[in-house]
């Protein structure tokens, strides 16, 4: 069921009432990222998300940010064992320590594909020719947990050694990053986001 704002906008109903995820919702999820330091972030957060609520990886965002160095990969992929263990007592963050592991090694596989492609956006999006899937959903429940697209992202990151990225966690980070457009038809954003669309 759609949400409507106290502006009149009518939304997606997912983010309810949490301030934090509704400024998400109206401000991020899916818009088209192309900043390498971004994706990161959103990688490293869709990581810390499995198993868990997203407003729950929201509201430790902030402390993601502090801790992770501003989600700086370069910086991440050098973290060393005493970085790990004084991660895996702040309280600020998902204190899991394979996760946090896995952070810091795809963070070095980051860079390898920085290297072999010039940029991590220029990989990435490959996977959907190079611009965003606007989808025409109108129910939730029509919102896949992968396609063959998030498929083959998972098995080529896969491939490169990285971890936490089975199908169902690449097609939330395509949500998030805008690699795919699953804002509700309803929805103001779905409009903003593809301009040639009516509502």
């Amino acid at each position: 069921m759609a949400e409507l704002r106290a502006n009149a906008r009518t939304t997606c109903s997912w983010p309810g009432n949490d301030p934090l995820m509704m400024e998400y919702h109206d401000q991020e999820w899916g818009t088209p990222v192309h900043d390498d330091r971004k994706h990161f972030e959103f990688f490293v957060l869709d990581l810390f998300q499995a198993g868990l609520s997203w407003s729950i990886v929201l509201k430790k965002r902030e402390g993601f940010r502090e801790a992770l160095d501003n989600f700086e990969f370069e910086k991440i992929a050098s973290y060393d064992e005493h970085k790990i263990q004084e991660l895996l007592t702040n309280e600020k963050i998902i204190r899991n320590q394979l996760k946090i592991r896995s952070t810091i090694a795809n963070a070095q596989k980051f860079l390898e594909i920085r290297e072999e492609f010039g940029s991590f956006d220029r990989y990435i999006w490959q996977f959907v020719d190079h611009q965003t899937m606007h989808n025409r959903y109108t129910e939730l429940s029509q919102l896949p947990a992968s396609t063959r697209e998030s498929d083959a992202m998972s098995q080529d990151l896969k491939k490169r050694g990285f971890k936490f990225v089975g199908t169902t966690i690449c097609y939330a980070y395509m949500q998030a990053a805008g690699i795919v457009n699953d804002h509700m038809t309803y929805c103001f954003r779905h409009h903003e986001l593809n301009p040639g669309t009516r509502k």
